[in-house]
């Protein structure tokens, strides 16, 4: 199916200074945002330690009615999901400063049987997660990532050349650094899942950001002989046009899906869906205004001045 005709003359690279201007401002944006004294990500319990709950009910209760019961308790952004079956609930609090696991158990026991009725609830378990597990948490996950990054670039440069991996991973940083710019300007929960998603975005702006380049390659060995800079200009941006309507398709098909399990989902899964919508929507633009404007600088084609494209052209 295409979206567009693979033959028509979008002038992507010609809105390059526009498109990194726009990428340099979110960027910046973002990395502010990160600073923990100006925004920071705002870490779930995986990471900053705290209490878990598990509660079996005599009759399947309802998600919101149990964020209702204990929210006048100040448990309000505490975690709940169903554990094994619909009748048993896990709720994960953070622990503020003045609080042990054994008060905030109490409290939301308290505010549950309260709710439903002392002889509904049964109280299975109550564990502590310290602060010291969130710690390795973190570094596990960004080791995950430099990991992936690091075995991306060498991939790249192995099938491709160096250039080409050089600007397949700043889109890749790229979307990293708005993903987490997005959570900590929003103050939506940073936790595992995220990191999972952050992953998963990887995956697929590398995705986007391949099937591009290997079109390019094509084009470029197709015209070897190659004699103007703008030349290979043209061929990036013919290329991108080609890929076009392939980009945008697996685009909207996969955010169909994450659109549903965002919605549908439930709480928990629900900042998993979010950091994959941004990361779609990221991914799929810097696949197509960062990568290849990125490979050509490192060529020098894009820096080229006008004296010497006319020297070029007296040339016989």
């Amino acid at each position: 199916m295409q979206l567009f005709n693979p033959n028509s003359h979008i002038d992507f690279l010609g809105k390059r200074k526009i498109a990194l201007g726009l990428s340099a401002l979110m960027i910046i944006i973002s990395l502010l945002a990160l600073v923990p004294g100006i925004r920071g990500l705002n870490f779930g319990i995986d990471f900053t330690g705290g209490t878990l709950v598990e509660v079996k009910f005599k009759q399947v209760p309802s998600i919101s009615d149990i964020r209702e019961a204990i929210k006048p308790a100040g448990y309000e952004q505490a975690i709940i999901q169903e554990f094994g079956s619909p009748d048993e609930i896990l709720i994960r609090v953070q622990n503020k400063e003045t609080e042990d696991s054994s008060s905030i158990s109490n409290a939301i026991l308290k505010a549950l049987k309260s709710q439903f009725g002392v002889e509904n609830i049964d109280m299975r378990r109550v564990e502590f997660v310290g602060p010291q597990v969130g710690q390795e948490l973190t570094q596990a996950g960004i080791s995950a990532v430099l990991i992936a990054m690091l075995a991306i670039f060498i991939y790249v440069t192995v099938r491709f050349e160096f250039r080409f991996a050089v600007g397949a991973d700043a889109a890749l940083l790229h979307d990293i650094t708005i993903v987490l710019g997005v959570f900590a300007v929003t103050g939506n929960e940073f936790s595992l899942p995220v990191v999972a998603a952050v992953l998963a975005v990887i995956g697929y702006s590398l995705n986007d950001t391949i099937v591009v380049f290997d079109r390019i390659r094509e084009n470029l060995d197709a015209n070897h002989k190659l004699k103007h800079p703008e030349d290979e200009v043209k061929v990036c941006n013919d290329s991108v046009n080609q890929t076009l309507s392939r980009t945008l398709m697996t685009s909207f098909t996969t955010l169909l899906v994450v659109l549903a399990l965002f919605f549908l989902g439930g709480e928990v899964i629900h900042g998993f869906a979010f950091a994959l919508l941004v990361g779609i929507g990221v991914g799929t633009y810097s696949s197509i205004f960062v990568a290849s404007p990125i490979m050509l600088q490192l060529k020098g084609v894009l820096q080229t001045s006008e004296e010497d494209l006319k020297e070029m052209d007296a040339r016989p």
